[in-house]
C-alpha cells in the first residue's frame, strides 16, 4: 500500500444526517447541484458572481460525492494562504475535515483529515507530489477561482500534471475572464465565430440575476474627480483634472497624484467614505469599511488618516504579514469601522459586514475590479446596500457601469485594457514595498491634489453634479439610507437628480433675471402682471382697471407704467394670493 493511501486508513466520511447543520441551498445552488448529479461530469465549471455562495455549493457537491463513495478524498486549491484556512473552516462545518496547513515537505497528512487545502503556487512547486496524492485515492479536486491556474504557464502545467488523474474536478470562479492567452486547465473552449476560442461554463449565475434574487447587495459607486498638480524630475509643474481628456501618461500621473497619501484628494475621499459608513451603520450597526491600497507605505499612511478622521485605529493587513489571516478574522468578528489592506483581500476573503469601500489602487483590469467590488456585495439580509468610493477615471467608470456584464475567457483575441496585466494579481499576494506602476513610470512629486464629488453610478445610470466635499449636493448622496432595496435606490437617486436639476434651472432663471437689462425685466414683470389681471378678469368679470386699482390700494405705488420692479413683484404676489384663496 502506498504511503499516501496508508496515511488515511480510517477517515471520517460525512453522512446525510450531518447535513442538518449545513445551510439550505439557494435556488441557483440547488439548480446547479441538480444539473451536476443529472450529468455526473468529470469536469464541471460553475461561474457565479462574487458573494453568491460558491463555497456552500461546492461543499454540498463534496459531501454528496463522499457519501455516495464516488470519491474518498478532497483537495481544495486556492489562490492564497488565507483562503486555504477559510475553506477548511467552512468544510469543517459540514463534516469534511480539511488540513489547511499541509506543506509539500510533509508528503502526507493526518488520518483525521479527508483532504488538504493548498495554493496554486504550492502545486506548481511540486506537481509530482500532488499527482501521487491524487492517484492514491479517488479524489475530488475543487479549484477555487480557477482562472488563477492561468496566471503563468508553469502554474497551468503544474495543475494539469497534478490533477489529471482526479476522479472529479469542480472548478469555481466569479470572474473567468482574463486578458491573456494562457488557457485555464480543465476548462472547455469553443470557437466563438470570430476566430477565437471562448471558455464555456457548465453553469453561470451573474450579478444581475443575483441582485434580482436578493443574493447580493446593490452597489452604489461614488466617483470623485478633482485637480491634481505634480512636479516632474525636470522641475516642470503640471496640472490636470481627472475628468478632462488626458493622454494615457497624463491620466496615470494624475491618478497617482490623487492616491498619494501626502495629497488632500485621498484624505477628503476617506472623510466622505467615513461619513457614508456612519450613515450606513444607522441601519446596519456592525457595517465595516475596507480601503484597498496599492502598497505597504500607502496602506499605513491611509490608516493614519483614518485615525485622524475617526479617532480610532484601523486594522492594517499587509500581504507578507504572517498574522494577516488572524487580523482578517478578528476584524470580521468585530464591529470595528475600518480595515486597510494591500490588494491581497481583493479576492475571496469573506467579510460579510463590509458595506463601504475605497478603491485606492491603480489596478484597473476587469478581473481585479470585479473581485475587489465582490468584497462588498455579499448580502446578509435584504435591504443592505454597498457603497464604493473611487477615482473618476474613464476605465473605472466603464467597469462600474458594466457590473452586470458577464464575460468569458477568450483565447486568440487579446482584450485591450488601460490597466495592468492580470499577472499583477499574483504579485498582489507577495510583499509590496513599491507603488503600482500605471502608464509610464516618471518620477515626480505631488504638489497638490484636491477632491470634488463628481457623480454617483448605479445600475448603469449616472446621477449627481460636481460639488465640493461637504457640500449639500455631496451630502444628498453620502446620506442615502443604508437599508434600501435596489428599486428604492434607483427611485431615490432619480428623485435627488430631479431635485438638483430643478434647483439648477431655478438658479439659472434667477441669474438670467439678474443679468437682464432693467427695461427688459420691467417689461417682463408688466407682461406677467397684466396676464394675471386678465386671468382674474376672466374668472370674476371685474374690469381690468378696477383690479389694477385694488392692487395699487393694497400694495401701494403708482400706475403700472411708472411702478418699479419691486412694486410689480408685490402686486404679482398679491394677485396670486387671490387666486389661491379662490381655489380653496
Amino acid at each position: 500500500m502506498s504511503t499516501f493511501a496508508a496515511s488515511n486508513l480510517s477517515p471520517s466520511y460525512p453522512n446525510r444526517a450531518a447535513w442538518g447543520t449545513a445551510p439550505k441551498l439557494r435556488a441557483w445552488q440547488q439548480e446547479a447541484f441538480d444539473l451536476y448529479f443529472r450529468n455526473q461530469p468529470r469536469d464541471f465549471l460553475a461561474v457565479a458572481t462574487p458573494g453568491a455562495g460558491k463555497t456552500t455549493f461546492a461543499l454540498r457537491i463534496a459531501t454528496e460525492l463522499l457519501a455516495r463513495g464516488v470519491v474518498r478524498a478532497v483537495t481544495i486549491v486556492t489562490p492564497t494562504e488565507h483562503l486555504k484556512r477559510q475553506w477548511a473552516t467552512a468544510a469543517g462545518r459540514v463534516g469534511v475535515a480539511i488540513d489547511p496547513e499541509f506543506k509539500n515537505s510533509q508528503g502526507t497528512t493526518s488520518r483525521d483529515y479527508l483532504g488538504v487545502a493548498v495554493t496554486y503556487a504550492q502545486v506548481a512547486m511540486h506537481p509530482a507530489l500532488h499527482r501521487a496524492r491524487t492517484e492514491a485515492r479517488k479524489t475530488l479536486v475543487i479549484f477555487d477561482e480557477i482562472h488563477h491556474a492561468g496566471d503563468a504557464k508553469s502554474w497551468g502545467d503544474g495543475v494539469r500534471e497534478a490533477f489529471e488523474p482526479a476522479v472529479r474536478r469542480l472548478a469555481l470562479t466569479g470572474t473567468p475572464f482574463r486578458s491573456d492567452d494562457n488557457p485555464i486547465p480543465f476548462v472547455s473552449y469553443v470557437q466563438d465565430g470570430d476566430g477565437a476560442m471562448r471558455s464555456v461554463a457548465d453553469y453561470s449565475y451573474g450579478y444581475g440575476p443575483a441582485l434580482a434574487d436578493g443574493v447580493v447587495r446593490p452597489v452604489i459607486f461614488l466617483a470623485y474627480a478633482g485637480e491634481m498638480k505634480w512636479r516632474t524630475r525636470a522641475g516642470d509643474e503640471i496640472a490636470a483634472r481627472l475628468t478632462e481628456p488626458l493622454t494615457k501618461d497624463q491620466l496615470a500621473q494624475a491618478w497617482r497624484a490623487a492616491l498619494d497619501p501626502k495629497g488632500n484628494w485621498i484624505r477628503q475621499v476617506l472623510h466622505a467614505a467615513d461619513r457614508r459608513l456612519t450613515e450606513v451603520r444607522r441601519g446596519v450597526p456592525d457595517a465595516g469599511g475596507l480601503v484597498i491600497a496599492s502598497d505597504h507605505e500607502a496602506a499605513r499612511a491611509y490608516a493614519r488618516h483614518i485615525r485622524d478622521i475617526t479617532g480610532t485605529s484601523a486594522t492594517v493587513v499587509l500581504s507578507d504579514d504572517p498574522g494577516a489571516s488572524k487580523k482578517i478574522k478578528e476584524f470580521s468578528d468585530s464591529d470595528d469601522r475600518w480595515m486597510v489592506a494591500v490588494r491581497m483581500v481583493s479576492e475571496g476573503v469573506d467579510i460579510p459586514r463590509l458595506c463601504v469601500g475605497v478603491y485606492a489602487t491603480s489596478v484597473s483590469t476587469p478581473l481585479f475590479f470585479a473581485q475587489a467590488v465582490g468584497r462588498f456585495v455579499r448580502a446578509r439580509r435584504r435591504g443592505e446596500t454597498a457603497s464604493v468610493f473611487l477615482p473618476s477615471v474613464p476605465t473605472l467608470m466603464s467597469l462600474a457601469n458594466e457590473m452586470e456584464n458577464e464575460r468569458d475567457h477568450v483565447l486568440g483575441r487579446r482584450i485591450e485594457d488601460d490597466g495592468l496585466d492580470d499577472s499583477l494579481l499574483e504579485k498582489a499576494r507577495q510583499k509590496r514595498d513599491t507603488p503600482d506602476a500605471i502608464g509610464e513610470e516618471l518620477p515626480f512629486e505631488t504638489v497638490e491634489a484636491s477632491a470634488v464629488f463628481d457623480r454617483v453610478l448605479f445600475d448603469g445610470g449616472e446621477f449627481g453634479t460636481t460639488a465640493e466635499p461637504g457640500s449639500p449636493e455631496e451630502e444628498d448622496y453620502i446620506g442615502l439610507p443604508g437599508l434600501l432595496e435596489p428599486e428604492q435606490v434607483a427611485i431615490l437617486l432619480r428623485k435627488r437628480q430631479a431635485e438638483r436639476q430643478a434647483a439648477a434651472r431655478k438658479a439659472a432663471k434667477r441669474e438670467e433675471q439678474l443679468q437682464r437689462a432693467p427695461h427688459e425685466e420691467l417689461a417682463a414683470l408688466r407682461k406677467e402682471l397684466n396676464g394675471l389681471v386678465g386671468a382674474w378678469n376672466h374668472r370674476t368679470g371685474q374690469p381690468h382697471g378696477i383690479i389694477h386699482a385694488e392692487l395699487r390700494r393694497i400694495c401701494g405705488g403708482p400706475p403700472v407704467a411708472q411702478a418699479t420692479a419691486e412694486q410689480l413683484r408685490k402686486r404679482i404676489a398679491e394677485i396670486r394670493k387671490w387666486a389661491a384663496r379662490r381655489s380653496r
